[in-house]
């Protein structure tokens, strides 16, 4: 018995619970987001009439995979949202929240635990494929790089911890008197990094030209993107043929 009450109280610790306004509780459970630190958290509100509770994630699986480059949209999602909602409580609604309906008090536990693996699905195969896709577009990057780091005999190295504040690494360096700094944004996050690498080299007076480069706007936000071009010394959508000639310009015009 002793092992079984220090279970419950184990479990129980793991989940907090907060009064918000409005009647609305908010559970931060233990569950994260792939990929993440960010931690799962329900919303349990009663309904106008009071005929029950609405018990969704606020909408911040889909917030958290369209951060993360994730499409909401795609066939997988598509087909598990039907799955989803044919086989379980819970729906992933036009709103992009995914939430179920409680009419008792009695259904609101399991329905926490059922929204929150619901979120935890929907994170995951949302970004899936971007994950396969980043994975290539680096690959690509890190061709282009070495081929012309080859042809033109400079000093080429990957995955370098830049001389600034805070340890933050670049994908490829280029070159040494003025260095070609590469970074292979994968995400809004890698892109906001390459502006901080830019500011602190300007802060700095560091010599090195920063080159941000994004497979789509979609991976990394059109407004995070457009904001790259004036924090960095250029920022681009990658494209094979375009990228090999911008770094072969680059190098040409003696910056490194």
């Amino acid at each position: 018995m002793a092992i079984t009450s220090d279970l419950k109280r184990a479990i129980c610790s793991l989940f907090e619970v907060h009064a918000d306004d409005g009647g609305v509780q908010r559970i931060v459970t233990p569950l994260e987001y792939s990929g993440s630190n960010d931690q799962i958290v329900v919303r349990v509100r009663p309904t106008e009439d009071g005929q029950g509770f609405v018990i969704d994630e606020n909408g911040e699986a889909a917030f958290y995979a369209g951060l993360n480059g994730g499409d909401i949209e795609s066939e997988a999602v598509v087909r598990w949202a039907a799955e989803i909602s044919f086989a379980s409580p819970v729906e992933f609604t036009e709103d992009e929240k995914i939430s179920a309906f409680a009419s008792n008090e009695r259904l609101i536990a399991p329905y926490i635990f059922r929204v929150a693996e619901a979120a935890q699905q929907l994170h995951a195969i949302a970004t899936a494929r971007v994950d396969r896709q980043a994975s290539d577009f680096k690959e690509r990057i890190k061709q282009i790089v070495q081929e012309i780091a080859k042809e033109t005999k400079l000093e080429y190295n990957s995955e370098v911890e830049l001389p600034i504040a805070g340890g933050l690494k670049a994908d490829h360096v280029l070159g040494t008197n003025k260095p070609l700094i590469i970074i292979a944004a994968t995400s809004s996050t890698r892109l906001l990094e390459a502006e901080v690498i830019y500011m602190q080299y300007r802060a700095d007076k560091k010599l090195g030209y920063v080159l941000a480069v994004a497979e789509n706007q979609a991976t990394v936000g059109k407004k995070q993107y457009e904001r790259a071009a004036y924090y960095t010394n250029k920022a681009v959508i990658f494209n094979q043929d375009a990228f090999s000639k911008l770094i072969s310009n680059e190098v040409m015009a003696g910056i490194h």
